[in-house]
């Protein structure tokens, strides 16, 4: 049977998927990138460095999966952050180096996503969006809707439609400085856990109470700040002292509920959905509630960086007998 071989290396984790057209995941090896303790991240120089050491590993394992190497009809992979012109990182170029490699090896299409498409698609996966009549998990083409991209570097809120083989994705609200995950990544370092922190910190916050909180975010047209927040959490918390914690999700959660309900209101969008990194937490999960709004969160597993979106929307380029894009990568790996 067909497959679809995705590959993404963001800056925080190798990943590869191997997925088959009926839908189904025949492999999945998604892993963090290894930070020096007391470090917020990685230069893209040691990022891109680390999946060329990991990424034959993970070539083996996934050709592995296989009942037959030729079943490998095209390949994925995420080339650059954003689908916009201007949009560059080197570390997305090591998968796409490998990306171009396998495809010139087998003789099999190659396509190039970025990597917000692939969190976009892979939150589909899971939450039932096959609207258009079975197509690999929906949703229909050209329906609106509210994507919140929650990750380590990335809080923006994207108003998205599907276009064929990808997603158009215009930003209508956000951050104006640092991310929520690197709010929760700065906190959780000076606290004395490993970047990225957020885990370890959605633990203590689901086990223990609110006790107080940083000031709420004010927003304006869905954009907001969060320095004065950090600036504010960082003078409470200490290895000995994390008990403003629980505090600073119950800030997070009334922040999300606003930004989800005025803009899905401003936009007159039905579907909001969450993912990326952050919305992997279980705190947010269980009370970011807005009465009368359903929230749709990806599975837990598929909200951090992965490469089964990728290959979910590669095949859907395969099946729609889309030509190969080697030529196009491979000009913009030498740009």
């Amino acid at each position: 049977m067909n497959c679809i071989l995705g590959i993404d290396t963001s800056n925080y984790k190798t990943s590869v998927a191997v997925l088959r057209e009926d839908g189904q995941l025949v492999f999945q090896r998604s892993e963090l990138l290894e930070v020096e303790k007391g470090k917020c991240g990685l230069r893209q120089s040691q990022a891109y460095f680390l999946h060329g050491q990991r990424l034959p590993e993970y070539m083996r394992d996934a050709f592995g999966s296989l009942v037959n190497e030729d079943d490998v009809a095209g390949v994925a992979v995420s080339f650059r952050p954003r689908d916009l012109e201007e949009s560059y990182m080197p570390v997305f170029l090591a998968g796409l180096q490998a990306g171009l490699n396998v495809s010139t090896a087998l003789g099999v299409p190659v396509y190039g996503f970025s990597h917000q498409e692939g969190h976009i698609h892979a939150a589909m996966k899971d939450i039932g969006c096959a609207g258009d009549g079975g197509a690999l998990w929906g949703p229909e083409e050209g329906k609106k809707f509210l994507f919140f991209h929650l990750s380590g570097g990335t809080t923006e809120v994207l108003l998205c439609r599907r276009t064929g083989c990808h997603y158009s994705a215009g930003i209508v609200g956000g951050t104006k400085d640092i991310s929520i995950g690197q709010l929760l990544d700065r906190a959780g370092v000076q606290a004395g856990f490993p970047f990225p922190a957020g885990r370890y910190l959605d633990e203590l916050a689901l086990s223990d109470a609110v006790k107080g909180m940083p000031s709420r975010v004010k927003t304006d047209d869905g954009w907001f700040n969060l320095s004065g927040q950090e600036t504010q959490i960082r003078k409470m918390i200490t290895p000995d002292d994390v008990s403003i914690v629980p505090g600073m999700f119950c800030m997070l959660t009334e922040l999300l509920k606003e930004e989800s309900l005025y803009l899905s209101g401003k936009y007159g969008t039905d579907m909001t959905v969450m993912a990326g990194g952050v919305a992997a937490s279980l705190y947010l999960r269980k009370n970011v509630l807005v009465e009368g709004h359903e929230i749709s969160w990806g599975s837990p597993q598929l909200s951090g960086d992965n490469a089964v979106g990728i290959a979910g929307l590669g095949m859907r380029a395969f099946q729609s007998g889309r030509p190969s894009e080697a030529g196009g990568l491979l000009e913009f790996m030498r740009h």
